[in-house]
């Protein structure tokens, strides 16, 4: 299956966390956002194709995976922690899991 490239717009929007500053915020939503749609692929492809995805992403840039492992709200998270990444959104819609990065560096 190959990972297909969408627009900000085919991603529900969800609330933050608390944590995330509001600088942070508005460019997580000013910046174009990357959508990688990683449904049906299991550990660990959508991290190494959230990795790959990242090279290409400007520093404050968001990528948004959508996933459908259950795995992946442990490996995602445990991604951009050891990256240093920002994850600064986290839903579920049904059986889709969506995951917001900010790339820090």
């Amino acid at each position: 299956m190959i990972a297909a490239a969408r627009t900000a717009d085919d991603v529900i929007a969800a609330p933050l966390p608390s944590r995330v500053d509001s600088e942070m915020l508005a460019r997580a939503m000013t910046a174009n956002e990357k959508v990688l749609d990683l449904r049906g692929l299991r550990c660990p492809q959508p991290v190494l194709r959230a990795k790959k995805a990242l090279r290409a992403i400007p520093v404050g840039g968001t990528l948004v995976l959508e996933c459908t492992d259950p795995l992946t709200v442990i490996d995602v998270p445990a991604f951009t922690n050891q990256t240093g990444h920002t994850l600064c959104a986290q839903t579920r819609d049904g059986e889709v899991y969506i995951f917001k990065i900010v790339k820090q560096r």
